[in-house]
């Protein structure tokens, strides 16, 4: 029985059209790895997780992956040059039509009007030129999260609240280009040159804007949550999980992650466990967190949410597994690091601005040094009497006061 399975199961003709196969991919890949990832990306292009994972081979190898942009991208992933012809770049474009829930025949189109007309050179030119009845509210929000609108327009909030307005006019533009009416002068009609109103509110702080950006696309693109922590993960020696499975050593370990999703299970004892999936900005990685842990810490594993970790690491082969002993908010540990951070000030009513919101921070560890700059373009510093609580929302909050111009952690 088995040799007259083995005469099928083991095809020679199966394994030669393997083998060929094989040494075709390989050889792309190691000959031309941009395009070769670009089309293994396409193929893939509405599966997050296939396309997290060739984001980190991108990373790993040293590709650029470019952010989405209305006046760059294509619909499918696409190689971009960059540079003199001696001394050339090439990176990925990421795909408009990978982008959550925007379809790609609408992307399709979007690019088609953008090769037969040209560049969108504003928000309003958008607006005049998109089809409103093949662009809803929902896919330009979810382009505008991932980041397509960022050279036209930075800011995302005021693009994400100002969607309803763009398609009021896209819609009165489409009617008005349908009816074919011609303003006194004999230019296009009067509606067409009608001002765009975009609400006047600030952009997302930086962790929601990531966290609007990772809603849209599927994962971190443009930052990681974890870059705003680069001080004090460096002095509670946090181990990136690239370099943990890269020296594959079983063991205790510290570690930092931003929660991508849960998933709560019930043991043979009744007892609750969690598989939590995680990433930092070396790659994607699972813990698993048992009943103690897990009754203590549950309200913490929210998606979104950036914690810290003792952790045991078991390997088995290429295979890790990491339990969780301990956790705890990313942000409370930050604010328990020392650290030394700068506030350079423009003007007196900035320092008071500066203490005041010190004081909502509360006591912590930060040491404050306050820099003004003399007429004669000398630095003055003199340092705040106390410590204080410093995370990278508190950081935000005193770069976005008036009179700040720079905040810096040493």
């Amino acid at each position: 029985m088995v040799n007259k399975f083995a005469g099928y199961g083991f095809n020679k003709s199966h394994a030669a059209a393997y083998a060929l196969i094989a040494y075709q991919t390989a050889y792309l890949k190691a000959n031309y790895p941009v395009e070769f990832l670009a089309a293994s990306m396409t193929l893939d292009i509405h599966n997050t997780d296939k396309l997290n994972t060739f984001r980190q081979e991108l990373d790993r190898m040293g590709i650029g992956l470019l952010s989405p942009d209305i006046n760059a991208s294509q619909a499918a992933f696409s190689v971009e040059i960059s540079g003199e012809a001696d001394k050339q770049t090439r990176a990925i474009r990421y795909a408009l039509a990978a982008i959550k829930n925007v379809g790609e025949a609408a992307m399709h189109g979007l690019v088609s009007e953008r090769e037969q007309h040209g560049r969108f050179e504003s928000v309003i030119d958008i607006a005049r030129r998109i089809d409103g009845s093949h662009l809803n509210k929902r896919q330009l929000e979810n382009l505008t999260r991932a980041g397509a609108f960022d050279q036209l327009n930075p800011n995302r909030k005021q693009m994400y609240e100002g969607v309803e307005s763009i398609l009021r006019h896209a819609n009165a533009s489409a009617e008005e280009r349908a009816s074919e009416q011609i303003s006194l002068f004999g230019g296009q009609a009067g509606g067409m040159q009608r001002p765009l109103n975009l609400p006047d509110t600030p952009d997302w702080p930086p962790m929601e804007r990531l966290k609007e950006e990772f809603e849209a696309i599927g994962f971190y693109l443009s930052a990681h949550p974890l870059d705003a922590y680069s001080k004090p993960l460096g002095q509670l020696q946090v181990t990136p999980v690239a370099e943990i499975l890269a020296k594959g050593a079983s063991g205790p370990v510290s570690m930092a992650g931003t929660v991508i999703s849960k998933k709560e299970r019930t043991s043979a004892k009744g007892s609750r466990y969690a598989f939590v999936q995680m990433s930092d900005p070396s790659g994607v990685f699972e813990v698993t967190v048992f009943s103690e842990t897990l009754a203590l810490c549950r309200d913490q594993l929210e998606v979104g949410s950036s914690l810290f970790m003792k952790a045991g690491a078991q390997f088995d082969g290429e295979s890790v597994r990491f339990t969780v002993q301990s956790l705890e908010a990313l942000d409370r540990v930050a604010e328990r690091v020392s650290v030394t951070v700068e506030v350079f000030v423009e003007t007196p009513d900035a320092v008071s601005a500066v203490g005041a919101a010190l004081k909502t921070g509360g006591k912590g560890r930060a040491q404050i040094s306050l820099i003004s700059c003399l007429e004669d373009n000398t630095e003055v510093e003199f340092s705040v009497p106390g410590r204080y609580a410093v995370n990278p929302a508190m950081m935000y909050h005193l770069k976005s006061l008036s009179g700040v111009r720079d905040v810096r952690e040493l």
